[in-house]
C-alpha cells in the first residue's frame, strides 16, 4: 500500500481559485511506510451538465471521502483521546484510542512513549504509560506503574526515559526512569508531590517541576497496622466445625476483643480432627498483621495453624515474637499458638504484603480434645474508606473516629468483577443535578501531616457501562483553615476508564480526626453535563490516604545531575533551580518547563520578590525576570525558535500596561518583550501544541493550537469576536487566528494535548480528540468536482440552536431539530445569477445586517448578500424552495405577518425587486408546515405539499395548487387528505406525492395525481411500502422508475426502487439511526459493475446521516446497485452526535441523466448538424453541374454573349436568319464526354 495524492483538490472558494490547503498537501503524502492509507476510488460523478452545484445541510465542515481512515467521528464526550496522524488531505485520522487523556509523548529508540491518565490504549490495559510502535502500530504496555503520567523526557543517548506524574512504581513515587525494558528508580525515592514537567537543561542536567516540597516516598505511619479490616460482613464457611450449640458459628470470634471463652464467644472444631474456617469479602485488602486469641474452652485450643491468601492460594509467611523466648521468629505452614492462658493474644506480621479478598485458616494441631479460637483480627497500614459503609472499620476498631461513609440518592451494590471491591452504582436521569446522588467519605486520620488523597474508580468494561459513565466533582474539607475545597485542582473526574484507576485529588495538609472535626471527601455528579446516553451511571468505590515523608528543602523545582550516583540532600542550595524554588511562596507549583539553548523557562503558580508565575534561568544560573512575569498562573508553554508561547489564567503582565495578553502571550527571547496574539481568548488556556498547516499552496508552515476553557476568540483590529469551544489556532505567517482567515481553510475543532512533528519516519503524531474536515463551511458548500465555499458568513449555531438529529417520520414532524441550510436554488432567469439559500440559520448581509433563514447571493453584483431580517420570526424554518419567473417561493414552518398580510407555511419573495411582495392567500390548519413545492413543467402552476387544511378560504388539504399568474389557489382533485412530505413530477401531467396520506379515507404512502383527469390514485404497488415516503427521486431519464426512502413503523428507514412492475429493496443494510433526507441519481463518467437495480453508468446518492455498518455515519453515500460507499463526510459541533448531516444537493440544471462525455450531443444539435450537411451536399452538386456545363460550352465553341448594344447589333448582322431558325429543328447534342 502507498499513499497517493488526492484525486482532486479538496477545497475551493466559490468563484475563487482552488484552495492551496488541498493542492499542496504533498508533505502529507509521504507518511511512514507503516502509516499508510488507501485511496478511495473516484466516484466518477458527471456534473458537467448540471451547471452550478450546491450542497446543503447542517454542518460546520465538509470533506469528500478520499482515504481510508476518514470518518465523521465527533469529539469525545468522556475524556477518551486518540493518537492521531494526518491524512494526505490534511484531515486528522485516529491511529489508536485511549480511554482517557494522553498528556505527553516522546520518541525513544524508534518507539513513541505515551503518558497520561489512561488505563487502556488500543484496547490493551496500559496504566498511565505505553509504547507505540510506528512501524507496526502496536501498543506495548509498560507494566508496573499505577497512577497517572504527566511528563516524559526521552534521552536516547542515556538509554532511558524520565517519567513524571502522580503514580507509584517500584519503590518510587511520582518520578522514575524506564531503561532496559524495566522500571528503575532514581537515586532519590521520587518526590512527595506530583511532577508535572521534566526538561533537559543546556548543561545536561534534568530539571523536574511540580507540586512537591522534597524528595521522598510515602512514609510508614507512626502507628502501624492502624486500620482494622472489617470482618463483620465477611461470608464464613467451616470444615469440621463443631456442631455444638453456641460454638459452631465462626462469627463468634469476630470483634470478640475481650478474649473470654463461652457460648457465642468461641468457635470450636469437632473433637480430634483438623479443620478450617474460610472467609470471603466484597472488598480487597492488604493485611499487615494477624491477631489471634486462643481459646481455652474445656481445655481445648489451637496448637499449629496455616494462613492461605486467596484468590492466589498462597501460604503466607509471618514473623512473631515467641512468648517463651521473647525472640523474633518466623513461621509458614505450622505457625504455633501459645496455650498459656495469661497471654491475651499473639500478633503475627505478614512478611509479604499480598492483596486478597478471601482467606482460609487451617488448624493442623490442637490442645485437649480439639482446636478452636476466641478471636481473629486483621489489620492493615493502608487507610481506605469505602463507599459501601459495611466495608469500613468495624465498631470494635481501636479508634475513636473509625472510617465511615454516608450517601444520598438511590444507590445499588455492584459486584466487583475484575475490580478490587464491590462498589455503589447510581442511575441518574437527565438533566443531571449535583445533588442527584452523593457519597461522603470520612477517613480515619490518626495524625496530622501532609497526605496524598486518591480516589479509586472501577473500570467500566467489567459492568459494560462505558457509554453511560460521566463526570464527577470531588469536594473536600480537610483542615479547619481551608474549609470546603474543590479538589483535583477544581477539575472534574471522568469515570469512563475501561480498567481500574485512581486519581490523585489532593496533596497537602490534613488535620487529625477528632470529636469536633472530621476530614471529609464528597463525590457528586457534575451538574448539567452533556451525555450521549439516555442516562448517566455514576459509581463510587473508595478513597485512600497516604502520609508523605520527604527531605524537605524544595519548592516545586529540582535539578538532578544524572552523572552522580547519589543525591546530597544537604546541599540543595548549590543548584540555581533549587535555590530559585526556595524563594517561591508556600503552596507554589511549577506547571511547565521549556529549555532552549541558553535558557530554561519556568512557568506555574508562584510568586517571589521579583518574579511572578514565569521566570527564566540562563546557562550561568542567573535569573531572568521576564519583565516581572505575568499576573496569573502559567499552565503551558511552547518554544518556537526563540518565541515562547505561554498560556494560562493571566490577562496582563505583572507590571500592567500591556494589551491583548488575555490568557495567551508570546515572549520574544531576542527582543526580551511580551507580544500579543490578537487580543487573546476569554478563558484559561490549558495546552499550547504545535501543528502544521498548508494555506499558501507551496509548503506547510507551523501553527500553534490552543486548547482550554474559553468560549471566544476576542476581537482585535478588523476582526470581530469569534465563538469557539475551547480550541483556536494561531497562524504565525498571517498574524491571525485560523478562524478569522477569509480564505478556504480546514475545519479543526476539538482539543490537542501534545504533538510530535518529527516522529519516526517523518510522520506527524498528535494526541487529543479532533473533529476535522478539509473545508470549513457552515451549512452550505459548492462543488465542481472540488469543494468550495459560498461568499456567505453563516454564524456557527449557538448552544440554543443545538440540533438533535434523530430518527424521523418526516421533516414536517421534526422541524424543531432542523438547523443549517435545508435547501437552495440557482436563479438564472432574465439574465440573473442569484443563489437562494433557505433553512434555519443566521447570516450576515453585505451591509452588516442580520439575515434569518432565507438568503440571496447575487453573483453579478459583486456577490452581494441580502435576505430576510426581522420581517418574520427568527424561529422560522424553511424546508423547500421553488423559483417561478422573478419570484422565489419558500415553504416550511413559517408564521407571521408581511405587509399586514398574514402568512403561514409559505411566502413569496420578488428576486428582481429584492423585496417581499404580495403574498399568496394564507394556508391554515393545525400546525401548518409546507414541506415540498413543485412547479408544474411548462406551466405557471405551483403545487404545494405539506400539513395544512385550507388555502385562503378553499378547503385544500395536503396538496394545493397556486396559479402564480392570478395568485389564486385551487384544489387538485377531491380524494386526497393527510400530510404530504415530497412532491415529484413524473411528467407534465403526472405528479407523485409521498407522505402520510389518505385517498378516500384509505391510508396511502405514495399517491399519483393525473392533471388531465383531475383525480388521485394509489401509486402502483404502494401497498408494499412499509411506511410513509419521505424522499423520492427519478431512477431513469423517462422518470417512470423511481427510488423512494421512508420511515417504517419502528422508526427506522427503508429504501426501495420501483421498476415499472414491482418494488425492490436493495441488498444493503443501514444502521438503525440512519436518516435519509433526499435521494438523487447521478450519471457517471465510467461504468461500474452490472447490477439489476442501477444502470452501469449511474449511481444513487443518499443524503442525510447514513449509518453504514462497519464504518459509522456518512452524510452522503453512493449506492451503485451492489455496494454502499461513503461519499461526503461532515462535522457539526452544534449536534449532540458530533457529526453533521446533508439535506440536499441542489443544482442549476437538473440534467442528471445527460452526460456530454458519455451520451453525445443533444437531439436538437444532431438535427441541425444533419441539416447543415444536407445543404452542403446540395451546394456541391449544384457547383459540379455548373462546372460541367461550362466545360461543354467551351468544347462546342461557345463565346460569351455580347454585353453592349453595339456588340449585340454587330452580332445580329453576322448571323443569317435561316441559320438562326434552322437550328430549331435539330436535336440536342449528346452528353459531353471527358
Amino acid at each position: 500500500m502507498r499513499i497517493t495524492s488526492p484525486r482532486w483538490p479538496a477545497t475551493r472558494s466559490y468563484g475563487r481559485p482552488a484552495s492551496s490547503w488541498a493542492l499542496a498537501m504533498a508533505s502529507f503524502t509521504t507518511l511512514s511506510r507503516a502509516l499508510t492509507f488507501n485511496a478511495i476510488p473516484n466516484p466518477n460523478f458527471d456534473i458537467s451538465d448540471l451547471g452550478q452545484v450546491g450542497i446543503a445541510g447542517d454542518f460546520d465542515g465538509i470533506s469528500f471521502y478520499e482515504f481510508e481512515g476518514q470518518t465523521e467521528q465527533g469529539l469525545s464526550s468522556n475524556e477518551s483521546e486518540q493518537l492521531m496522524t494526518r491524512l494526505p488531505n490534511g484531515v486528522f485520522a485516529n491511529l489508536v484510542s485511549a480511554d482517557a487523556s494522553i498528556k505527553a509523548m516522546c520518541v525513544f529508540q524508534g518507539n513513541v512513549i505515551l503518558g497520561g491518565n489512561f488505563t487502556s490504549v488500543g484496547g490493551k490495559e496500559s496504566i498511565g504509560v505505553a509504547a507505540f510502535n510506528p512501524t507496526t502500530s502496536e501498543i506495548t504496555a509498560l507494566s508496573g506503574l499505577s497512577g497517572q503520567v504527566s511528563s516524559l523526557l526521552c534521552d536516547d543517548d542515556a538509554g532511558m526515559v524520565y517519567v513524571g506524574g502522580s503514580f507509584r512504581a517500584e519503590d518510587s513515587l511520582n518520578a522514575i526512569t524506564w531503561r532496559n525494558s524495566n522500571w528503575t528508580s532514581l537515586p532519590f525515592a521520587g518526590f512527595n508531590g506530583p511532577v508535572t514537567s521534566i526538561v533537559k537543561a543546556s548543561n545536561g542536567h534534568i530539571i523536574f517541576g511540580g507540586s512537591f516540597t522534597g524528595l521522598g516516598n510515602a512514609s510508614s505511619p507512626s502507628v502501624p497496622d492502624a486500620q482494622t479490616v472489617n470482618l463483620n460482613t465477611a461470608q464464613f464457611t467451616t470444615y469440621q466445625g463443631s456442631s455444638t450449640a453456641g460454638f459452631s458459628d465462626p462469627k463468634n470470634i469476630i470483634c470478640n476483643t475481650d478474649g473470654t471463652d463461652g457460648p457465642g464467644k468461641t468457635w470450636l472444631l469437632e473433637d480430634n480432627v483438623p479443620g478450617n474456617l474460610a472467609a470471603s469479602f466484597g472488598f480487597g485488602f492488604t493485611p499487615s498483621k494477624l491477631r489471634l486469641r486462643n481459646t481455652h474452652q474445656d481445655g481445648r485450643g489451637t496448637q499449629t495453624w496455616m494462613f492461605t491468601a486467596q484468590p492466589n492460594n498462597g501460604i503466607m509467611n509471618f514473623t512473631y515474637i515467641d512468648p517463651e523466648t521473647g525472640k523474633n521468629t518466623s513461621c509458614t505452614n505450622q505457625c504455633p499458638l501459645s496455650n498459656n492462658a495469661s497471654i491475651e493474644y499473639q500478633d503475627f506480621h505478614f512478611v509479604n504484603r499480598i492483596g486478597m479478598n478471601a482467606f482460609r485458616l487451617d488448624i493442623s494441631a490442637w490442645y485437649g480434645q480439639g482446636g478452636g479460637l476466641d478471636s481473629l483480627e486483621l489489620y492493615q497500614d493502608d487507610v481506605y474508606t469505602f463507599a459501601i459503609d459495611d466495608f469500613n472499620e468495624p465498631p470494635c476498631a481501636n479508634s475513636t473516629t473509625p472510617s465511615n461513609s454516608t450517601k444520598t440518592g438511590d444507590w445499588t451494590v455492584t459486584p466487583s468483577g475484575t475490580s478490587s471491591s464491590e462498589y455503589l452504582s447510581a442511575v441518574l436521569s437527565k438533566p443531571i443535578t449535583s445533588d442527584a446522588a452523593t457519597v461522603t467519605f470520612y477517613p480515619d486520620i490518626r495524625e496530622s501531616g501532609d497526605y496524598v488523597i486518591k480516589i479509586y474508580t472501577p473500570g467500566c468494561l467489567q459492568d459494560d457501562t462505558c457509554d453511560r459513565r460521566g463526570q464527577v466533582d470531588v469536594f473536600g474539607t480537610l483542615n479547619t483553615t481551608s474549609g470546603k475545597q474543590h479538589l483535583n485542582q477544581g477539575r472534574s473526574i471522568y469515570q469512563s476508564n475501561q480498567f481500574d484507576k485512581y486519581d490523585q485529588i489532593y496533596f497537602g495538609n490534613v488535620e487529625v480526626a477528632s470529636s469536633s472535626f472530621r476530614p471529609s471527601i464528597t463525590l457528586s455528579p457534575v451538574a448539567g453535563q452533556s451525555l450521549t446516553s439516555d442516562d448517566m451511571l455514576m459509581v463510587a468505590q473508595r478513597i485512600g490516604v497516604e502520609r508523605m515523608n520527604s527531605t524537605g528543602g524544595l519548592n516545586g523545582l529540582f535539578e538532578y545531575d544524572p552523572t552522580k550516583a547519589t543525591v546530597d540532600t544537604s546541599d540543595f542550595d548549590s543548584s540555581a533551580f533549587n535555590k530559585l524554588g526556595s524563594t517561591f511562596d508556600s503552596q507554589s507549583a511549577v506547571l511547565s518547563l521549556v529549555a532552549t539553548s541558553s535558557r530554561t523557562y519556568i512557568g506555574g503558580n508562584f510568586t517571589s520578590g521579583t518574579v511572578n508565575n514565569i521566570v527564566a534561568l540562563d546557562s550561568n544560573g542567573q535569573t531572568v525576570p521576564l519583565d516581572g512575569g505575568l499576573n496569573g498562573q502559567i499552565m503551558t508553554m511552547y518554544n518556537s525558535n526563540g518565541e515562547i508561547f505561554v498560556g494560562g489564567t493571566f490577562v496582563n503582565t505583572q507590571k500592567g500596561g500591556a494589551t491583548g495578553l488575555s490568557h495567551v502571550a508570546v515572549y520574544n527571547q531576542q527582543q526580551n518583550e511580551w507580544t500579543a496574539l490578537g487580543a487573546g481568548v476569554d478563558g484559561t488556556v490549558m495546552n499550547i501544541v504545535p501543528m502544521t498547516l498548508n494555506l499558501t499552496g507551496n509548503s506547510t508552515e507551523e501553527a500553534v493550537a490552543l486548547t482550554g476553557d474559553f468560549l471566544q476568540i476576542l476581537a482585535f483590529g478588523d476582526n470581530a469576536a469569534v465563538n469557539t469551544t475551547g480550541f483556536a489556532v494561531w497562524v504565525k505567517s498571517q498574524s491571525n487566528w485560523l478562524q478569522n482567515l477569509d480564505m478556504p481553510v480546514p475545519l479543526l475543532e476539538g482539543q490537542l494535548a501534545t504533538s510530535l512533528l518529527n516522529a519516526p519516519n517523518d510522520t506527524e503524531l498528535y494526541a487529543g480528540s479532533m473533529s476535522s474536515q478539509s473545508l470549513r463551511a457552515y451549512g452550505v458548500a459548492s462543488t465542481n468536482g472540488m469543494l468550495g465555499s459560498f461568499p456567505l458568513k453563516i454564524s456557527p449555531p449557538t448552544s440554543s440552536q443545538t440540533s438533535t438529529l434523530s430518527k424521523r417520520a418526516s421533516l414536517v414532524n421534526n422541524t424543531d431539530a432542523v438547523s443549517g441550510v435545508v435547501t437552495g436554488a440557482f436563479d438564472t432567469n432574465d439574465n440573473r445569477n442569484v443563489t437562494v439559500l433557505a433553512g434555519h440559520f443566521v447570516a450576515k448581509a453585505t451591509n452588516g445586517s442580520t439575515i434569518y433563514n432565507l438568503a440571496f447571493i447575487d453573483r453579478k453584483n459583486s456577490d452581494s448578500v441580502t435576505g430576510l431580517g426581522t420581517e418574520l420570526p427568527s424561529e422560522s424554518v424553511f424546508l423547500t424552495l421553488a423559483i417561478q419567473g422573478d419570484t422565489a417561493f419558500a415553504g416550511g414552518r413559517v408564521n407571521g405577518t408581511i405587509q399586514e398580510s398574514p402568512v403561514n407555511g409559505l411566502i413569496s419573495y420578488d428576486i428582481a425587486g429584492g423585496s417581499l411582495g404580495t403574498q399568496p392567500p394564507v394556508l391554515a390548519g393545525n400546525d401548518v408546515v409546507v414541506s415540498s413545492i413543485a412547479v408544474r413543467p411548462d406551466a405557471s402552476d405551483l403545487y404545494v405539499g405539506g400539513s395544512f387544511d385550507t388555502a385562503g378560504s378553499l378547503p385544500c388539504p395536503a396538496v394545493c395548487v397556486l396559479d402564480t399568474s392570478k395568485n389564486q389557489w385551487s384544489r387538485p382533485g377531491f380524494e386526497l387528505t393527510g400530510t404530504a412530505n415530497v412532491l415529484f413530477w413524473s411528467s407534465s401531467s403526472t405528479l407523485f406525492v409521498g407522505g402520510q396520506l389518505k385517498i378516500n379515507d384509505t391510508d396511502v404512502y405514495l399517491a399519483s395525481y393525473d392533471v388531465s383527469k383531475n383525480s388521485w390514485s394509489v401509486f402502483d404497488g404502494a401497498s408494499d411500502l412499509p411506511g410513509p415516503v419521505d424522499a423520492l427521486a427519478a431512477a431513469d431519464e423517462k422518470r417512470d422508475q423511481i427510488w423512494v426512502a421512508g420511515t417504517q413503523p419502528n422508526g427506522t428507514v427503508y429504501l426501495m426502487k420501483y421498476n415499472k412492475e414491482n418494488w425492490t429493496s436493495p441488498s444493503i443494510t443501514l444502521d438503525s439511526d440512519t436518516v435519509i433526507s433526499s435521494l438523487q441519481m447521478f450519471t457517471l463518467t465510467q461504468d461500474h459493475d452490472k447490477s439489476d437495480l442501477v444502470d452501469q453508468d449511474q449511481a444513487l446518492l443518499l443524503a442525510g446521516s447514513i449509518g453504514i455498518p462497519g464504518f459509522g455515519t456518512a452524510s452522503g453515500a453512493i449506492y451503485n446497485g451492489t455496494t454502499l460507499q461513503p461519499y461526503i463526510l461532515t462535522s457539526g459541533t452544534n449536534t449532540t452526535l458530533g457529526h453533521g448531516s446533508l439535506s440536499k444537493i441542489f443544482v442549476e440544471k437538473e440534467n442528471f441523466f445527460k452526460s456530454s462525455s458519455s451520451r453525445g450531443l443533444a437531439l436538437g444539435f444532431i438535427v441541425l448538424i444533419g441539416l447543415a450537411i444536407s445543404l452542403g451536399l446540395m451546394l456541391l452538386i449544384v457547383a459540379a453541374g455548373l462546372a460541367l456545363d461550362r466545360y461543354r460550352k467551351k468544347r462546342d465553341g461557345y463565346v460569351p454573349a455580347p454585353t453592349s448594344m453595339i456588340d449585340r447589333g454587330s452580332g445580329m448582322q453576322r448571323i443569317p436568319p435561316h441559320e438562326l431558325l434552322d437550328s430549331l429543328g435539330r436535336g440536342r447534342p449528346g452528353a459531353p464526354t471527358v
